[in-house]
């Protein structure tokens, strides 16, 4: 069981997490270089699966992840609360969902990296926490 304090802890540690790994999520030309450089880094490593060409449209849902991720990680940051790692946990294990049916129709397997910490920060956030005394 975890403290109050270590469970805020691991909140923010998860929020600050989300804000350095999306931040290029959020603008076309921030999105344009990351996919450039994971679709290098999976050809080096001869990873399976693939990483697409992005159209405009696909562009514009990575910018909106991107925007909603950092402002749902600067709330967390900012604001941190045993509620917001709860709510976060659940879509972590959401994300996580995805990211495994993505690879599992062929994206590139680059994405299970993502989907390791992902897990990681789900299990944590839903671990019990012991109240605060007072």
């Amino acid at each position: 069981m975890l403290s109050e304090s270590r469970y805020l802890q691991i909140v923010r540690a998860s929020a600050w997490y989300d804000l350095a790994v999306t931040a290029a999520f959020a603008t076309p030309w921030t999105f344009a270089l990351m996919l450039g450089g994971l679709a290098d880094l999976a050809q080096q490593l001869a990873l399976p699966g693939s990483v697409p060409v992005f159209e405009a449209a696909h562009v514009l849902m990575a910018n909106l992840l991107g925007s909603v991720v950092i402002a749902w990680a600067i709330l967390r940051i900012r604001h941190t609360q045993r509620l917001w790692g709860r709510y976060d946990a659940v879509l972590r294990f959401l994300f996580t969902t995805w990211q495994l049916y993505a690879v599992a129709h062929g994206a590139s397997s680059i994405i299970l990296a993502f989907s390791v910490f992902e897990l990681a920060f789900g299990v944590l956030q839903s671990l019990p926490v012991r109240r605060a005394p007072g």
